[in-house]
């Protein structure tokens, strides 16, 4: 009887560019934990602390690009985040320094925005978003930039409206505009883009936190049309904290005074300063931007268990489920909403969990006929990589058996595709896929979708 494939290879990114990020090298890609790797649907961008490659492994001969952002060397700057932000046609590459500064380029390597969000280390720039459907009303797009303690999160239509209007002056050649964009690398040339910004190290500082969803205010807080959302933060102090995070960064009369009368003052002397001081016009001197202040997180519960730590955190589409690995080898299972563990997985050590859904049903699959699988053809799961055991484990969510063990090479590494915004939910249903990158052969693999779960 011959042994059942489980993946299926769709393309290798071998080339003499890899050799910049040390690959040739055992283990370059899975130990270096300066490597950083982001995947969208054809093309994988591949980050070291200088430089971004940008590869597309489904065609050999697509061009690769090289991006080297202009970091600081007084202060070691250098590439902590990598991601993709994915908009209908506009596909750009966003990438977040130890210095907290946001920087978007487009696949020619010019550079679109730059914005300093927190003076601190950008941990991971988290994309997700919620489509307005019969059990949800609201459609929540997001990028979240997480740092130690911190969390910021930019809208996905601010975003979006950013990357249409650079499309627009790209298409309509307004090259003069390009090149003041390109000469003025400050900050300040650039139009910054509004964000939150949340405090949560109450309990320590995180090394992974996420935004799960939007949640009601408390009982006895005043009503207004500010959104409250549910933020989770993983780290060496609280193994799982949540927060409440609110909009509002000032609820007194002061606070409401102050921040209408302070900006509106500060524009009007500053406008007043152009007119007396023309000649300074020409001084290359860099403007200071403004921290932004932080707006209220209230702490809803932590769980402590020294000396266990939370190390990655992962998590689920709807964001209801969140797994986490932890310092002692485990991966739990935590209800979001209710706040509770509901599973764990024991014996993972370095082990990192993507969620993924399979087709549960095998004959739909195979079957010969035209038939578009739906969401309710699926199920979700967890595919958890285990590098010490050298194999990757599918489980069925949230208490359901062992679908799939993979073997994998040990220099190997699962990744996803980004979440793409603005696909409607009357378009194809496209599940979400867990994709095998072995990093000795360059071989891109899926893990297939369907399981030998019956219904």
């Amino acid at each position: 009887m011959s042994r059942r494939n489980h993946t299926t290879d769709l393309g290798c990114i071998a080339c003499d560019d890899l050799s910049d990020l040390g690959a040739g090298k055992e283990g370059w890609l899975a130990d270096n934990p300066n490597l950083l790797c982001a995947l969208d649907t054809h093309s994988l961008a591949l980050a070291d602390r200088s430089i971004v490659l940008v590869i597309g492994w489904s065609d050999p001969d697509s061009p690769r690009v090289k991006i080297r952002p202009e970091l600081s060397p007084i202060h070691a700057e250098f590439i902590s985040a990598v991601e993709w932000l994915v908009f209908d046609e506009i596909r750009v590459i966003a990438v977040g320094t130890s210095r907290g500064h946001l920087l978007i380029y487009s696949l020619n390597g010019d550079l679109i925005h730059k914005q300093i969000i927190h003076a601190a280390r950008i941990l991971r720039l988290r994309v997700r978003g919620t489509k307005k459907d019969l059990m949800t009303d609201a459609c929540a797009e997001e990028v979240c930039a997480i740092m130690p303690g911190v969390i910021a999160r930019f809208d996905g239509s601010d975003i979006q409206s950013m990357l249409d209007r650079w499309s627009q002056e790209t298409k309509s050649k307004f090259w003069e505009e390009m090149e003041r964009r390109k000469s003025g690398f400050s900050g300040s040339t650039f139009e910054q883009l509004p964000y939150q910004l949340w405090n949560v190290n109450k309990y320590g500082a995180c090394a992974d936190a996420a935004i799960t969803g939007i949640m009601p205010p408390p009982l006895m807080e005043v009503q207004s049309s500010q959104r409250y959302y549910r933020a989770i933060a993983i780290g060496e102090d609280a193994v799982i904290s949540a927060f409440r995070l609110s909009e509002d960064r000032n609820r007194s009369i002061v606070g409401a005074i102050l921040s209408k009368v302070v900006p509106v003052t500060f524009s009007t002397i500053a406008s007043f300063s152009k007119m007396i001081w023309r000649s300074d016009q020409g001084s290359t001197q860099k403007s200071e931007v403004k921290p932004q202040s932080f707006a209220r997180a209230s702490p809803l519960t932590c769980l402590k268990d020294h000396p266990r730590k939370g190390e990655k955190l992962t998590l689920s589409p709807s964001g209801t489920l969140a797994a986490i690995t932890d310092s002692l080898g485990r991966v739990l299972l935590l209800d979001t909403q209710a706040l509770v563990v509901v599973r764990l997985w024991k014996g993972y050590r370095d082990a990192s969990c993507l969620f993924m859904e399979m087709l549960v049903n095998e004959s739909l699959s195979s079957s010969s006929t035209h038939y578009e699988a739906t969401k309710s053809d699926y199920c979700l799961c967890l595919a958890i990589h285990a590098p010490r055991k050298g194999i990757i484990e599918v489980w069925q969510m949230r208490t359901g058996p062992r679908l799939l063990a993979i073997s994998c090479a040990r220099g190997s590494k699962m990744l996803q595709p980004t979440y793409r915004f603005g696909t409607s939910v009357s378009s194809p249903y496209v599940p979400l896929e867990v994709f095998l990158l072995n990093g000795d052969s360059g071989q891109i693999s899926v893990i297939n979708r369907y399981s030998q779960l019956k219904l």
